[in-house]
């Protein structure tokens, strides 16, 4: 049973919990005014009023939800570079007040990418990592796949890649693009957290429409929460408070629980995503 303060629920204390900002309430009730009439208003609203405040004023930084082992084999063992990162990428030299400009984060032989950045067979238009092709890791090198070890039921367990050490920094001399940038976290570095996900807490946009009697907890989304147990996130996030909101690059926006969180035990709640993922949904159900 969801208590008063749980994410998913409609509260202010829910909304603020998940790292919803108090600008981005006062915004989406400017957004919306008031009448007497009884009135819906979608959800995306609100997602919009909170991307607007966050998009400016929050750090980026990298964690990997779904890691995937990629081992650079003409790396030296044992070696580590600190890569300089900047923490807003739209305002390097004007950061918020409190925040330095960059942090540095570091870079192995082994490296922690997503499992979708990478595919055995790549579709049309897939930008990101496959056997032969190069891409850019973040803030660090080109690598190029070179060969895939997978387990007896076919599953891929680990990349093998060579890297390019005239990359660094993520542009090349002689002018060649890859084919896609990737976010990534050393291995060696890495914390292990667990990560919310929360999503809607109905499945439908109108909760209870198809229901004679306009039953809408038939139509509770069963998924509204998916727990991570080990997202591998950059060692910068150890120092992480309750009350901060990151922007996990490429992924979305998490801040630390404000309840559950410790620097032993990290735990960071999904505050949005970085796009509308259910309008297509909605346009289905209306």
């Amino acid at each position: 049973v969801a208590g008063w303060d749980d994410p998913r629920m409609p509260t202010i204390a829910g909304m603020r919990r998940r790292g919803i900002p108090a600008e981005a309430i006062r915004t989406f009730c400017g957004q919306i005014g008031i009448g007497k009439a009884d009135n819906r208003v979608s959800i995306e609203t609100l997602d919009w009023a909170v991307r607007e405040a966050l998009n400016r004023r929050t750090p980026r930084v990298m964690g990997v939800l779904d890691p995937l082992r990629i081992v650079i084999d003409n790396y030296p063992e044992g070696k580590v570079e600190w890569l300089k990162a900047p923490y807003f990428p739209q305002d390097v030299n004007d950061p918020p007040k409190g925040w330095p400009q960059t942090r540095k984060i570091p870079f192995s032989r082994t490296l922690y990418i997503e499992c979708g950045d990478f595919s055995l067979q790549p579709p049309a238009r897939f930008q990101r990592l496959a056997v032969g092709r190069e891409v850019r890791l973040r803030h660090g090198y080109f690598v190029t796949c070179t060969d895939v070890i997978q387990d007896e039921t076919g599953t891929v367990t680990e990349i093998r890649c060579t890297y390019d050490p005239d990359t660094r920094g993520g542009s090349a001399p002689d002018g060649r693009k890859p084919s896609g940038t990737i976010h990534w976290v050393s291995a060696r570095h890495a914390f292990c957290s667990e990560v919310r996900l929360y999503d809607r807490l109905f499945y439908k946009a109108i909760p209870g429409s198809d229901d004679l009697e306009g039953n809408f907890l038939k139509d509770i989304n069963p998924e509204s929460i998916e727990i991570i147990s080990d997202c591998q996130v950059e060692p910068d996030l150890v120092a992480a408070h309750s009350g901060e909101i990151y922007q996990f690059e490429r992924v979305g926006y998490f801040c630390p629980d404000s309840k559950d969180s410790r620097p032993d035990a990290l735990v960071f709640n999904r505050t949005v995503t970085l796009r509308d993922t259910w309008a297509k949904l909605e346009q289905e159900q209306t």
